[in-house]
């Protein structure tokens, strides 16, 4: 129990701040419940549990204070909480950043609500259940080993092998509490914010269609007062546009990763019902001739694979700090931008790609197998992620679906097929601002906007040998590197988008002869047997991809370290393999205009 000051933390959710929140972090108690006999005995009644855990960590994390490894599909939390006076006399939302995968919440053994979805927030109205004093909230959450749900990286064993690690279960991203009014604002959504200075807001709101009046003021900076656009506007709707002119545009891009501030109002009859803040980056992403153009000018694409994973908290993120670390790290070695893998990130780890100036492709966890269900879940989680990140100036493609994961029968199933259209067509739907890659690697439908290829082939000259043709006449080979999946399926061909090798790369240190034969990672990568080597394979690979003159952008697999995958330029605790400053040396010799 505890009494709630502003915390000193971070807000969880940059793009929609108010002042007054308050964290939840922290110790919760704690049990599993390997009988599934919480619901029958009620232990969401007010019933103490026996161990202790630190949230927001997976219990599988040593952080988390349990730190076992082994599988429990259901676990329970509950902690008491004091509510501030005044806190509930409006809406009381408690949010969480993500639980995966299947939430149930009772507030004073009142359900309060339940959620599905692994990687996405979620917020209840929880003062309809509070009472005077404490307050005792309750989750139950299910993980199971369920191969058609959306679980990226997760090993279906607990145990990592070849491309799989240590599961990440229950609670795993921030939790507070947040006061607030009953007609309020909902969600903020950028439609337009344009490198001219050209902005555009859709402020919806949680209340009726009636007399409101929105305002908007855009500060110069994050960190300034100096409001530099004003716009007001009143309506009847409960969703309402707000544009305005920037003057002297200063336009995002990595190189200058210029932001404003947001300041957005409501009133009702001139009184003031609530306001938020948040902030946008001005810029444009489009594909053209083969080409991504940021901001009217054309950009290669140089990423990192990032699966945002640590060695004591697994996919949680030790603390604010790290995700800014790991952000600067993929500077500091020269990239402009990162693809995160199998994995919807934290919001701050976008917000400091927004700040710091870092471009991202934002992927979909996936399921592993196939059935009408699982494409039911694949889809309004992702498009829920989508929802959330939209605004984020930093996100330059969305990727819901990687190297045909949970979809086997591509080419003997056309409803597989139509689901990947349909993922395409729906996330433009709801942003037409970016383009869609529809299945990274291979297998690509009509829809992608970008021919992506995963391709491990080596040594380097088996890989140029391989797109040799492709020099003269623009079209990538048939068959892809992968098991001799086709790039393309039946049907589709390839339309003149850009071409990325959006996995190549890879080098892992050479394992012991056991190790090898126990996991057959090694048989389809490059290894190198010391940093020495691989300086060398790094140059010679990026020498002769940079001779490709197709090629628009590229992502070096990978970033970090993940568990037995020694191939990262940063061991897993984030110790450089090879010098920073040479490798992005190397890259501004060879890429000039990324």
């Amino acid at each position: 129990m505890r009494s709630f000051e502003t915390p000193s933390t971070p807000h969880p959710r940059p793009q929609m701040v108010r002042q007054q929140w308050a964290s939840l972090d922290g110790w919760w108690e704690f049990a599993f419940d390997d009988a599934n006999a919480g619901l029958s005995e009620r232990w969401f009644d007010g019933r103490e549990l026996p161990q202790r855990i630190l949230v927001p960590f997976p219990y599988q994390s040593t952080t988390s204070g349990i730190g076992s490894r082994e599988i429990h599909e259901v676990m329970w939390y509950t902690r008491s909480v004091e509510i501030p006076e005044g806190w509930g006399s409006g809406a009381l939302l408690l949010h969480f950043g993500a639980v995966d995968y299947r939430a149930d919440v009772w507030v004073n053994g009142r359900v309060a609500g339940r959620n599905r979805g692994g990687h996405v927030p979620f917020n209840f109205d929880i003062a309809p259940y509070l009472r005077p004093g404490s307050n005792r909230i309750t989750v139950r959450v299910e993980d199971r080993q369920d191969p058609y749900q959306p679980r990226g990286k997760q090993s279906a064993s607990g145990t990592p092998v070849r491309i799989y690690y240590y599961c990440t279960s229950g609670i795993w991203q921030n939790v507070w509490l947040e006061p607030v009014p009953a007609l309020r604002i909902d969600h903020l959504r950028i439609t337009e914010a344009r490198p001219d200075g050209a902005l555009a807001l859709n402020v919806h709101l949680h209340a009726p269609s009636a007399d409101w009046q929105a305002e908007l003021e855009v500060l110069s900076g994050l960190d300034s007062e100096q409001v530099c656009a004003r716009a007001s506007i009143a309506s009847s709707s409960a969703c309402i546009e707000l544009r305005v002119q920037v003057p002297d545009p200063r336009p995002w891009s990595p190189n200058d990763p210029h932001l404003y501030k947001l300041r957005v109002r409501l009133l009702r009859r001139g009184e003031f019902v609530d306001s938020v803040e948040s902030y946008v980056g001005l810029r444009s992403i489009e594909l053209k001739d083969g080409w991504f153009h940021l901001n009217g000018q054309r950009i290669f694409l140089l990423m990192a694979l990032d699966q945002g994973y640590w060695p004591d908290t697994l996919l949680a993120a030790p603390n604010d700090d790290a995700l800014r670390e790991d952000v600067l790290w993929a500077k500091r070695f020269g990239f402009n931008g990162v693809r995160k893998h199998q994995k919807i990130e934290h919001e701050r780890w976008l917000y400091w790609c927004d700040r710091l100036g870092l471009m991202v492709w934002e992927e979909m966890p996936n399921a592993r197998s196939w059935s009408e269900e699982s494409e039911e879940r694949l889809e309004i989680e992702w498009l829920r992620a989508v929802m959330r990140d939209a605004n984020h100036p930093s996100i330059v493609a969305w990727v819901p679906v990687v190297e045909s994961f949970g979809f086997p029968e591509l080419v003997r199933h056309p409803h597989q097929h139509d689901f990947l259209e349909r993922m395409v067509a729906r996330t433009r739907l709801v942003d037409a601002t970016r383009p869609v890659i529809d299945n990274d690697g291979w297998q690509h439908t009509d829809m992608t906007d970008v021919c992506t290829i995963h391709d491990y082939s080596h040594p380097v000259e088996a890989l140029l040998e391989r797109y040799a043709s492709t020099r003269l006449s623009g079209l990538p080979p048939d068959t892809g590197w992968h098991k001799g999946k086709a790039l393309f399926l039946q049907g589709a061909q390839y339309r003149g988008q850009p071409i990325v090798f959006s996995e190549v790369g890879g080098y892992l240190l050479a394992p012991e002869q056991t190790e090898r034969r126990r996991d057959r990672l090694y048989d389809h990568y490059g290894n190198v047997r010391n940093e020495d080597e691989l300086a060398q394979r790094y140059r010679t690979l990026m020498e002769g991809l940079a001779s490709l003159p197709f090629l628009a952008g590229l992502c070096y697999t990978q970033l970090t370290d993940v568990e037995h995958e020694q191939n990262g330029l940063l061991t897993a605790d984030r110790v450089p393999r090879l010098p920073p400053e040479q490798v992005a040396d190397l890259h501004r010799t060879l890429w000039p205009n990324a």
